[in-house]
């Protein structure tokens, strides 16, 4: 309703503004130039007749109204007049538009910050005609406020992790000096003991690698702004390789490799990034398989996508933990804490850099077998 008494009254003043210029327009023409509309008017629209008057016995003239004339130079100016009124209307609405416009806008901006610097009800900081609006704004707040809960709950989980890892450092640290320092000031030392010694300090200077590694995580685990550098990858060499390198790390666990894949399996995607993801998730299948169990890695072809799987074979993971596996910072055993547990980052960050590269990672366990599976686009989208 208000939209159209705005036009009501918009036209009511276009049209006495018309009539206005209408009527100067009148008075310009009959006390300005009153002779020369005069004389145009006889020449254009005045006929004279000659006419044999027989009672006079001669040749009268007539002036007559060229009506034909006449009508024609009115329908002109008629719809001339029309096409000012129109273009007046428009430069008038359009300008009227504007300046409501930017009174709009002036005055959401004034609700909107009072809504943000005094933290006011919804209902009371925005009218009934821009509730939608304050709808938008609270669920905008309400989503930064939950943003910024998650990210002081990951800060603190950071610091957190730094704290103990940065304890759990001090104690391999000293073993690894201790021993090396006894191996120094004994040379002669007997042979068993020495092996004991050194086969002490090697250990701990692996648990002293893997925190350190830990380390880096933390301080590296933000990807957003990872640049890719894609290329074709021959994804079965990839896997082979990878297999090959971690055989140490299955040997200590008595596992080993079942390599099931493609040997045509390939991708376009950044190679070391994925080398990491494929790490990842394999280290993690060692740490939680059973020993001596095997470690299956399927490989193929499925709907335009390869389709990469590590099935392993441990405790089933249960359905709350599932959910939060890919999650920042989360454990699925806070107890390998101080022994071989990693900072909860490794899969984390293997879900964001398969995401980056237009695919998928997912994970299922059921029956004392997890199986985790990755999704690629074969070609360059």
């Amino acid at each position: 309703m208000k939209t159209k008494h705005h036009l009501l009254r918009i036209f009511l003043i276009v049209l006495g503004i018309t009539g206005v210029l209408a009527y100067l327009f009148y008075l310009f023409m009959d006390y300005g130039v009153n002779g020369f509309f005069r004389d145009w008017f006889a020449e254009t629209f005045i006929m004279t007749q000659e006419v044999y008057d027989d009672s006079r016995q001669a040749t009268v003239f007539y002036d007559q109204v060229d009506w034909y004339a006449l009508k024609s130079f009115l329908l002109f100016f008629l719809i001339v007049a029309v096409i000012f009124v129109v273009f007046l209307v428009l430069i008038f609405m359009y300008v009227y538009g504007r300046i409501k416009e930017a009174k709009t806008i002036s005055s959401l901006n004034d609700m909107i910050q009072n809504y943000r610097k005094h933290d006011l009800e919804m209902e009371i900081a925005f009218p009934k005609n821009c509730r939608e609006i304050g709808a938008q704004m609270l669920q905008m707040k309400t989503d930064m406020q939950r943003q910024e809960q998650i990210l002081k709950e990951e800060s603190q989980r950071k610091s957190d992790l730094i704290t103990y890892l940065a304890h759990d450092l001090k104690t391999p640290l000293t073993s690894v000096m201790g021993y090396l320092s006894l191996l120094d000031e004994a040379p002669d030392m007997p042979e068993a003991q020495k092996e004991k010694y050194i086969h002490i300090a090697l250990t701990k200077a692996e648990r002293l690698e893997n925190l350190i590694a830990q380390f880096f995580e933390i301080t590296q685990f933000n990807l957003h702004h990872m640049v890719l550098e894609k290329e074709h990858l021959d994804l079965a060499y990839m896997l082979m390789q990878m297999a090959e390198e971690f055989y140490p790390v299955l040997s200590a666990h008595g596992n080993t490799v079942d390599l099931q894949v493609d040997e045509t399996l390939a991708v376009y995607g950044d190679g070391d990034k994925l080398a990491r993801v494929f790490n990842n998730i394999l280290k993690n299948a060692v740490a939680y398989s059973y020993e001596s169990s095997v470690i299956v890695i399927h490989g193929y072809f499925e709907q335009g996508m390869a389709v990469i799987s590590f099935e392993n074979h441990g405790k089933t993971i249960p359905k709350q933990k599932l959910d939060l596996i890919f999650e920042k910072f989360f454990r699925l055993d806070e107890a390998r804490r101080s022994n071989t547990g990693g900072a909860g980052l490794g899969l984390a960050i293997a879900r964001e850099i398969v995401e980056l590269h237009k695919g998928s990672i997912s994970a299922k366990s059921q029956e004392e077998k997890t199986t985790f599976q990755v999704r690629l686009p074969v070609e360059a989208p």
